[in-house]
């Protein structure tokens, strides 16, 4: 018996398309049973309670986190979950102090981004820049791009390279819990490009050794780009529908996963496991509640 699961392409709407262009406009991975538990099981039992915390516990857990006063840092802010994840995280206010790591400084104005600063680093010469991710008790990390963009080998340097940097330095820098988004699918033997710089990505970060690690694997990511393809607003469009009679089988909003890893912060983490792996269904639930 086997267990079988569907992706169309990759983990952001525009590396979707190219993806369908690529290599098919679906991309069937088969698990043998045994291998589909384990993979189920990978999601830990905290993912969870996370999910099934109420509003107003939740309420009390941000109180909480608060008076601790962190400060984290967000690499890939320009990008749709990124920028979606920065809205929800000031809307929330749990942190003191907010970093916004990337190759340039965005437009931001308004008394809302009084918190937030800015370092413009050179992902080539990271190491020059060392000193932008001290100082901050928990990091986001939603680098990425496609091979349309950048090329297969600017497609690999940047997901899984920088990312691999960014997290070691964060790590040297005193931060204690980092969160990855990475995609539906990771898997380090993939035979697909996309899907095994994800899984490599994965597995380098949680070998950096941070105290809590909490990956998290969106299916098709559904936003409204400015720039946008025919084929990716055709593809949103489809699976837009397909969300309203199964809203975790196939896509997930950069809203709900943003929601998702800002709510996974509050929440305690486990002694006894430091890496926790969402699914795009435990992604779905934990980022419904606010």
């Amino acid at each position: 018996m086997s267990l079988t699961r569907c992706y169309l392409g990759d983990g952001s709407p525009e590396s979707r398309s190219d993806s369908v262009e690529q290599e098919g406009s679906v991309c069937k991975l088969t698990w043998s049973l045994s291998e589909g538990s384990r993979l189920f099981r990978a999601v830990p039992p905290l993912a969870g309670k996370m999910a099934a915390a109420s509003p107003d516990e939740l309420q009390k857990l941000q109180e909480r986190f608060r008076e601790k006063n962190s400060t984290c840092f967000i690499l890939g802010a320009s990008g749709e979950t990124g920028k979606q994840l920065l809205a929800e995280i000031l809307r929330q206010q749990l942190f003191s102090r907010v970093t916004l790591i990337g190759r340039r400084k965005l437009n931001l104005e308004g008394q809302l981004y009084t918190n937030v600063t800015q370092e413009v680093v050179d992902f080539e010469k990271l190491d020059e820049s060392a000193a932008a991710f001290k100082g901050h008790d928990v990091g986001f990390c939603c680098l990425g791009t496609t091979k349309a963009k950048a090329g297969a080998d600017g497609f690999v340097r940047i997901d899984r390279d920088y990312v691999e940097h960014s997290a070691q330095l964060a790590k040297a820098g005193g931060c204690c819990h980092f969160l990855l988004q990475s995609s539906k699918g990771a898997d380090s033997s993939s035979r697909f490009l996309y899907l095994r710089v994800k899984g490599e990505a994965e597995a380098r970060v949680q070998a950096v050794g941070f105290p809590r690690c909490s990956i998290f694997r969106p299916a098709v990511l559904l936003c409204d780009r400015q720039e946008s393809r025919p084929s990716e607003w055709m593809i949103r469009k489809v699976l837009g529908v397909i969300a309203l009679a199964f809203p975790t089988a196939h896509s997930i909003p950069t809203v709900t996963v943003a929601r998702a890893m800002v709510n996974n912060v509050v929440m305690p983490g486990s002694d006894d496991q430091k890496v926790e792996i969402l699914e795009n269904a435990a992604i779905h639930t934990l980022g419904q509640t606010k």
